[in-house]
């Protein structure tokens, strides 16, 4: 495996904090990051990373896949991945895009594990949730406790509804900030989003979503308040009607107490009263 360090020296860069660049350079995280895809005996067939950085993942990467795809934003560093893997290249088993992720078109990926740029890294997931493959993520530690989180907890948000609306996710490892050159401001996790299913039915996605977020922004508030105060951004023409149709034991609780479920209820019963705006 490349040196993680030897990358940096030959790409001559530096990390830096504020462009959230931070180069993950400790070998036994690095080692094990793969690892969390093949002990589920998830499809290795087509690994996409994003941010490939300096490749050092990248390297482990080309290790287990057949197929590797690199999206890196920064073009001193996709033109570094070019030159440091230009055998890889040529044999067709990596492929570097140049780009920010939130634009390029994504490849037909079968897994994905990427240590991605903290300001982004809530944007980046949930445009990889939908395409329901398994995901190997690095995120701020709180933002991996809170997606991690269940109801009826501190951390417990529209974050934790969202993500587990999409998969089964465990944050598997924390991992330092010497870990990382320069060392980040906090403490990072990885976590593991396996596809499934979810146990509810909607008829909207993107409405049940915005529902959720809806609520949440009121969740000192009941969910009766919640309903009536966040019209303009659920969308819901007539709240009131759904206050009135919903259960009273679902109104007196709390966004923080609602379980995914009870919110896929709740949305559903906005989605057929409430005359959302985009129904």
């Amino acid at each position: 495996m490349r040196d993680p360090d030897g990358l940096i020296a030959r790409a001559g860069v530096r990390g830096d904090p504020d462009r959230d660049q931070h180069f993950l350079v400790d070998d036994r995280v690095l080692d094990r990051l793969p690892t969390y895809l093949t002990e589920i005996d998830a499809d290795t067939s087509h690994l996409l990373e994003i941010g490939g950085g300096t490749g050092a993942l990248t390297d482990r990467l080309l290790a287990i896949g057949d197929e590797v795809t690199v999206v890196e934003r920064d073009r001193d560093l996709a033109a570094f991945l070019r030159e440091e893997f230009a055998e890889e290249i040529d044999a067709g088993e990596l492929t570097v895009i140049e780009g920010d992720a939130l634009d390029v078109d994504l490849p037909d990926f079968s897994a994905s594990v990427s240590n991605l740029p903290y300001g982004v890294s809530s944007e980046i997931a949930f445009r990889l949730f939908p395409e329901e493959k398994p995901l190997v993520l690095m995120f701020q530690q709180e933002f991996a406790e809170r997606m991690v989180a269940e109801s009826d907890t501190s951390e417990y948000g529209r974050l934790s509804v969202s993500s587990q609306h999409y998969a089964d996710i465990e944050l598997v490892e924390s991992i330092p900030k010497e870990a990382f050159s320069p060392p980040p401001a906090v403490q990072s996790a990885v976590i593991r989003a396996v596809p499934r299913e979810p146990d509810y039915a909607v008829e909207d996605e993107d409405f049940f979503l915005r529902f959720v977020k809806a609520l949440f922004t009121q969740r000192r508030k009941t969910i009766r308040n919640a309903i009536r105060n966040t019209a303009h951004i659920s969308g819901l023409e007539q709240p009131e009607a759904v206050v009135d149709a919903a259960e009273e034991d679902v109104l007196r609780k709390r966004a923080g107490a609602m379980a995914p479920a009870d919110f896929a209820a709740l949305a559903q019963l906005a989605w057929e009263v409430g005359e959302p705006d985009d129904r």
